[in-house]
């Protein structure tokens, strides 16, 4: 106990440990541990020191964070009121241990259980979990697989456990789970069987998960400028520096498993960092191109589009469908589609597993395609590639999704729609017209917000691409995509196709961007879009990582100031209009308007996340 971090006291008694838990501070973590409790440390370690619950438990082990330190004080109430109504023998001393900052240090073997006790029913940390359980506290109850976790009643049940505790390595089981249970087929083969020992190489010398995501993200980015420089040289260091930086990208994942350092910040530091490295690549390679006379400028905006909205069609599949509940039909739940059917048919082959998993380009397999064409190609394939890769695999898991959201009648929850409405990104022009059109917008067809957002947002692209610029009509079609912005938000985003309505807003805002500073033929004008919309995909990226990380969406402050996706789009067709014609005028408010995003922002998100004091959470779905 003590190698885990905790200060190990010993009470003789349940009422005795009643008091040791009323006299500790509140701000510290405590757990019951029973005496004669025998399994591996890192049994120990799984129910003792993760902080991503507040309430955890294995036979003979309970822990409780200082959020629950007022359900596990009832808890211990109830059993001791229950055994003084019947009389229970008070059974061995349980050890109550405390650690103002829970950790999980290197330990390479368990301390002694203990000395055996007159057997009861059960031990106290298990009664004391029945409680919980009884008073709808949520006990977190620890799989453990081939670990042991057991209080022998007798020794020669203790004989049977220290027995299964020496048959089966702990390190070896500590390592294995490190590694994600489900990832891709380049990662789990070519990534993970080495990788995981870095994560523990790293772990010993006591780096922390956040450190790696760091220097992740730094070798990344020397991989972009070798990549900006042009040069064949420059251009295979890049691809190399990519790998090693997708190698530390798996570690500090494996190594926050590994140690159990879990953290909000760490797993928003882990996307918005993947994000921040693949589109400084994408920069890179551009600048490359420009070296050599080839202009891609617009092919790495389009990919950071398409990639972007790529993932915002997953997270908002995945927070509408969250908690949803099956509608029924003739009495009966409806628990299965025709298309889940198929998926799961599917699954039970097992090469078909992989090569869905493939298909869908992850972030593995994207990496090592963009590093291996980076070194062998011109910065053109790889963007080529890029867009045929991604835009094929948008449309195989899009076209899925929106299969299983017909044929599955569900019934969404309102806080699935508030997601869902904070996901959409709505300013000040949108929230007021969805103000007056409130009332109407409740009358009319369930499929309305999605069909209306579409239509607004393919009517500003469409005049973007085809109408003059600095003519009237963009601005016009701008103004018309505020009015379908609102109406479409108008009512609770609840109905079976809503979650298509953020993504739709998404593609909307980033391609009128894209096609305007592509037709403007100003100088410079391609790479100040592609930092306007990696400034407001990093907005994006960040509400998602809030709603996940369970803290809400950015405050409406934040939106407001921003202007919304609406707002941007409308400012954006009105700065084209009006300075596309005077040099380079345009690049220059199309600059200031990215800085300006950017700050506002970044501002913003590095206060929440250092000062919010979220809850620990790590994310086992990085998305594709």
């Amino acid at each position: 106990m003590r190698s885990l971090g905790f200060d190990v006291r010993s009470a003789p008694g349940a009422a005795e440990a009643g008091r040791l838990l009323a006299a500790t501070p509140a701000g510290e973590r405590v757990a019951l541990v029973d005496p004669r409790f025998v399994g591996h440390l890192h049994t120990l370690r799984l129910a003792l020191t993760d902080p991503r619950f507040p309430v955890a438990a294995v036979t003979g082990a309970l822990t409780a964070q200082p959020e629950a330190r007022g359900a596990l004080a009832r808890a211990v109430g109830a059993v001791l009121h229950g055994e003084s109504a019947l009389a229970s023998p008070a059974g061995p001393s349980p050890a109550l241990a405390t650690a103002p900052e829970a950790t999980a240090p290197e330990a390479t073997a368990p301390e002694a259980a203990g000395t055996l006790a007159e057997p009861v029913a059960d031990p106290l940390a298990d009664r004391v979990a029945a409680a919980l359980d009884a008073e709808d506290t949520e006990v977190r109850r620890i799989e453990l697989g081939s670990l042991v976790a057991a209080v022998p009643a007798d020794a020669s049940a203790r004989a049977g456990a220290e027995a299964a505790v020496a048959a089966v390595d702990d390190e070896a089981v500590r390592l294995r789970s490190a590694v994600k249970a489900r990832d891709g087929f380049f990662t789990t083969y070519c990534i993970s069987p080495y990788s995981r020992y870095l994560a523990r190489w790293c772990a010993r010398r006591g780096l922390t998960p956040n450190q790696v995501t760091t220097a992740s993200l730094l070798t990344a980015l020397v991989a972009a400028a070798c990549a900006a420089t042009g040069t064949r040289g420059g251009y295979v260091a890049a691809g190399l520096l990519l790998l090693f930086s997708f190698v530390l990208d798996c570690t500090d994942g494996q190594l926050a498993r590994y140690s159990l350092q879990y953290s909000t910040m760490g797993a928003w530091l882990d996307a918005t960092f993947d994000r921040a490295k693949e589109y400084a690549y994408y920069a890179g390679l551009a600048l490359g191109a420009a070296r050599g006379g080839d202009d891609v400028w617009a092919l790495a905006l389009g990919a950071m589009v398409l990639q972007t909205c790529r993932h915002v069609v997953d997270f908002s599949f995945n927070e509408a469908n969250h908690d949803a509940t099956a509608a029924s039909a003739a009495g009966k739940a409806v628990v299965g589609t025709p298309t889940a059917a198929l998926s799961s048919k599917l699954d039970s082959v097992g090469w078909t597993v992989w090569v869905r998993r493939m298909i869908v380009l992850p972030i593995g397999e994207r990496w090592a395609m963009i590093a291996v064409l980076t070194a062998v190609t011109t910065p053109r394939i790889v963007f080529y590639a890029l867009l045929a890769g991604c835009a094929f695999a948008a449309c195989y898991t899009t076209a899925g999704r929106v299969l299983r959201s017909v044929t599955r009648k569900a019934i969404r929850t309102e806080r699935a729609a508030g997601a869902l409405a904070d996901l959409t990104d709505s300013g000040p022009l949108a929230e007021g017209v969805a103000a007056l059109l409130r009332r109407p917008a409740r009358r009319l067809p369930g499929v309305l917000p999605f069909l209306v957002a579409l239509l607004g947002g393919a009517a500003v692209v469409a005049t973007a691409a085809f109408a003059r610029i600095d003519g009237p009509w963009p601005s016009a079609a701008a103004l018309v995509y505020v009015l379908t912005s609102g109406l479409a938000v108008a009512r609770p985003l609840t109905g079976a196709l809503d979650w298509l309505v953020p993504p739709v807003f998404r593609a909307a805002e980033y391609c009128t961007v894209l096609v305007l500073a592509a037709r403007s033929g100003v100088d410079g004008a391609l790479p100040a879009a592609f930092g306007l919309v990696a400034a407001v995909a990093y907005h994006h990226y960040d509400t998602v990582y809030r709603i996940r990380g369970g803290t809400g969406a950015p405050p409406r402050r934040l939106v407001r100031t921003t202007a919304g996706h609406e707002g941007r789009t409308l400012v954006v067709t009105v700065l084209a209009a009006v300075l596309v014609t005077r040099g380079t005028a345009f690049t220059t408010a199309l600059t200031v308007l990215a800085a300006a995003v950017a700050v506002v922002v970044l501002a913003e998100s590095i206060r929440f996340w250092v000062s919010s004091g979220a809850p620990a959470v790590h994310d086992e779905g990085e998305p594709a």
